[in-house]
């Protein structure tokens, strides 16, 4: 049996939210878990914050599940579209939506 880490650091490269899962498990449906672990203590005090400003993340991650739940909680997607997405939203023409926004440079 194999084992994978899942984490969730900040700008600088620090752990803010560690799961370890099965190896074999896939890495979208940890995503909801590695969010909801999120916990970073204000220096004036108050409640702690649970919600980044923004989300960078590889091709793994850019599930429509993972987009609407950062968009329900007002958290920036810099998620790039995996190359089969991309063609099957082309393939449907109009009904396939915008493409999501990314933009590598931020």
């Amino acid at each position: 049996m194999t084992s994978k880490a899942h984490l969730a650091c900040d700008g600088h490269g620090r752990p803010l939210s560690v799961l370890v899962g099965r190896g074999q498990a896939g890495d979208s449906p940890m995503f909801a878990h590695v969010l909801e672990g999120i916990c970073v203590p204000r220096l004036a005090g108050g409640a702690h914050r649970t919600r980044p400003d923004e989300v960078r993340a590889d091709k793994a991650y850019s599930s429509r599940a993972n987009r609407e739940l950062l968009r329900s909680r007002g958290i920036k997607a810099v998620i790039p579209e995996k190359t089969d997405q991309a063609a099957n939203r082309v393939n449907k023409g109009r009904a396939g939506g915008r493409p999501p926004n990314f933009d590598p440079e931020s």
